[in-house]
Formats: structure tokens, sequence, C-alpha cells
């Protein structure tokens, strides 16, 4: 179904809903070369860099049941990395084309949203003032399988249905998690996940570029 959003045609979806990290922000150069630094402290196994290319076919359980990470320990863990990145947050940068792709979808009428597990405080950071003034709402600090009640939050105050409204994300997770409340779900190619891994899950839509985004959702570039 196509919606008639603020003036503009053929607009797909009412509302876009982004992860942050793997899909904006690209920092898994920075988290692969600190993960292994909470080995010890949070007693799972060290990330072998020649394991990387395998790992990305893995979701987040099967990842923990691989390293041996205990659940219980996730959320100790995942307040340590958010604040050790709000140190070091000069190093994460958004992927090229980020923000004209933001500004095409604003600019054709879409709310747009982000929910991720990171801090609001590390998000807006690295997106900068002006990106941030495309954002309607932040629901940030989900837990490792909790996004789906933040994405019906987000619906909720946006006041859109699930069925015009896509989640981007780079991670099996966030595939599952638009599943579990009725969204589409749209993957990145360029994210921590392996492409073929994610396609085999039959998006609802698959974006290989940046400017894929814009071109999908309203019908203009973004480039």
């Amino acid at each position: 179904m196509l919606w008639q959003l603020d003036g503009a045609p053929g607009v797909k979806y009412q509302l876009v809903i982004f992860d942050f990290d793997g899909t904006l922000a690209d920092s898994f150069p920075w988290a692969a070369s600190v993960v292994n630094q909470y080995a010890e402290r949070y007693r799972f196994k060290r990330i072998d860099p020649a394991e990387h290319a395998e790992l990305r076919n893995y979701d987040a359980r099967r990842l923990m049941r691989h390293l041996g990470v205990r659940m219980w320990r996730v959320p100790g863990m995942a307040r340590d990395v958010r604040k050790r990145m709000a140190q070091e947050i000069d190093k994460i940068h958004l992927f090229p084309g980020t923000s004209n792709m933001l500004q095409a979808l604003a600019d054709a009428g879409v709310l747009l949203a982000v929910v991720s597990s990171n801090s609001e405080e590390n998000v807006r950071a690295v997106l900068g003032p002006e990106n941030v003034a495309r954002f309607t709402l932040f629901k940030c600090g989900a837990s490792v399988f909790g996004k789906a009640p933040k994405l019906k939050a987000v619906m909720k105050k946006c006041r859109v249905t699930p069925e015009a409204t896509l989640l981007i994300g780079d991670e099996i997770r966030d595939a599952h998690a638009a599943q579990k409340v009725g969204m589409a779900f749209g993957a990145v190619a360029w994210g921590y996940t392996n492409p073929e891994a994610l396609q085999s899950l039959h998006p609802q839509e698959f974006f290989t570029e940046m400017s894929d985004i814009a071109a999908k959702v309203v019908g203009r570039s973004g480039a």
C-alpha cells in the first residue's frame, strides 16, 4: 500500500525506525578492537580475528553460546561498553551517505526514529545536531532481545500502524523483533551480519547501498 505524506506521492512507509550500530554508524571496527578486553572480566572466549567472517553468520543467541557469554552478565557488559564508547566517541562515524539519506526521507515527510541497544547520548553524539533534528523519537538502551517493546512504543507515540512502519537494521535479531510486532524489515548489506544470512530471512526490503533506502522508501536516491 502506498501512502500520501505531505503531498509526496508514492511514499511506501509512514514511519522508518533505524537500528544504529552497523546500520547508521560504522562502529564494528571499534567494537572488534575492544571486545577481547572484556573477555576476562565477563568470562567469555576471546575472539580470534580469523573467526570474524564466520561469526557474521550467527544470530545473537548462537554467538553468545559460541563465546560462552552468560545472559545475566550481558547488561553489565553492555553498560561498560556504552561507557567506553562515550569516552572514545570520536572514533565512531556515520556510514557515507547517511546524512543525505536521512534528509531525503525527512523532506518526503517520513517520520524517523532510532531504536538501539546503544545509549541515546552516544547515538546523538555520532549523528550530530543536524541529523538529530530530523528524528521524531529515540528509544535507546534496549536489551539484547528487548527491541520489540520499544518498537511498539515508537509506533504508539507516532500513531502509526505496523503495516505502515519499516525497521531497518543489520542483525538477525532486528528481523525477529520486526516480525514479532508485525512491521516490515529492511536489511542492510554493510553492517555486522553477513548479507546472505539476512537475505535468507526474506526481509521485505534489502538495501545494498545507503542510497537504496531513500530510493525504495520515497523514490529518491538520497545520494
